[in-house]
């Protein structure tokens, strides 16, 4: 069965929580964005975004454990997972990502959601409620500081190593040929190259992050993705962009993951800055025992958390549709109450303004 909506497929696959998992498929410019979704047609919305050389899989382990009437909508971002490979010559940024995601939203009608992020995913996560802070209820960053701060005096060599590795790689792109695995090497492949995976981790990822070629399997993810990313902030910019945030934040760390490696004192400068500015904003920050892939390895060590404060800080779902009538209403509110003043002051004293249920206007 095949709903189609103004270019938003789901595509019924199987069933967890206690609420189908469909799968999800929307245009873009350069071919399509694709993910996964749980929870009923108008729970409350929820988008879940990946870290990097990851897909939506990630959320595969986390999801089934929180609460059951949201609406969890995962994608996996361009490059990644089963998502269309950006066209020829283009570079993978944050940014890029960011109107990636204001695609995606703009598409499902969302006017107010929330956010998880792991790693990469909580940078893009970040970015975005900066940006768009009306947009964005709550976020919840696993292992991640929502900003990736480069030193100012790093800036200049990094951008013109990801313009040098980018040319290099077009000239090599005739000569080189994907490498076709077995399944088996496709998951020791991936082990090796992200050690905080476990082995049923990794078959989660590969799920989405392979695809059957003539002899065995081969990697889904763009090779580009593996390129310096050229847009770089410094530590001021990044503070000065987190402020701008609205949102209320729980930053869950992991106590091996980025807490760890990130323990240098230049970086640890950087970090402690990201997390004081949380704080001072009345975020959450709290570590728990774990690697980097904590939250697919084991959810149940961050699932509580992240239930509890999705709860406490996100609204009834509202569609657009919804909107559009509560506007309504309220203009003709409006237009009551003048008619109202009026016959006040002209007619009689005794008039009564009209009761309206002021909970409608508070979604809005």
């Amino acid at each position: 069965m095949i709903q189609t909506l103004k270019g938003i497929r789901h595509l019924m696959t199987s069933s967890t929580m206690k609420h189908a998992v469909s799968e999800f498929n929307m245009p873009v410019p350069w071919g399509e964005i694709r993910g996964k979704v749980w929870g009923p047609d108008h729970g409350r919305p929820v988008l879940c975004l990946h870290g990097w050389a990851d897909n939506c899989g990630t959320f595969n382990t986390l999801v089934p454990l929180l609460p059951q009437d949201f609406r969890y909508v995962a994608v996996d971002m361009a490059g990644h997972g089963l998502s269309s490979h950006r066209p020829p010559g283009v570079f993978y940024s944050f940014p890029s990502y960011v109107a990636d995601i204001r695609r995606v939203i703009d598409a499902l009608h969302w006017k107010k959601f929330s956010i998880i992020g792991h790693s990469m995913g909580g940078n893009v996560a970040g970015m975005f409620s900066a940006l768009y802070p009306e947009m964005v209820e709550s976020v919840v960053l696993l292992d991640s500081y929502g900003f990736l701060p480069t030193d100012l005096k790093e800036i200049g060599r990094v951008m013109r190593q990801g313009f040098d590795e980018m040319l290099q790689f077009e000239k090599k792109t005739e000569e080189m040929k994907e490498r076709v695995y077995t399944h088996e090497k496709a998951v020791q492949r991936l082990m090796v190259a992200n050690p905080t995976l476990s082995e049923q981790s990794a078959c989660i990822l590969l799920e989405r992050g392979l695809a059957e070629v003539e002899g065995g399997v081969v990697f889904t993810r763009d090779f580009r993705i593996n390129l310096k990313n050229i847009a770089r902030v410094g530590l001021e910019q990044c503070l000065e962009l987190q402020s701008l945030i609205q949102a209320k934040v729980l930053l869950v760390l992991a106590d091996e993951g980025f807490e760890k490696m990130f323990s240098e004192p230049d970086q640890k400068k950087f970090t402690s800055a990201l997390i004081q500015g949380y704080k001072d904003h009345k975020g959450i920050v709290m570590t728990v025992p774990g690697d980097h892939h904590v939250h697919l390895n084991n959810p149940e060590r961050v699932a509580t958390f992240v239930a509890d404060f999705l709860q406490s800080n996100s609204s009834p779902y509202v569609s657009g549709e919804e909107v559009a009538k509560l506007s309504q209403t309220q203009t003709l509110y409006q237009h009551t109450l003048l008619h109202s003043e009026m016959c006040l002051n002209g007619h009689s004293n005794r008039v009564t303004k009209p009761k309206i249920l002021t909970q409608y206007f508070c979604t809005i």
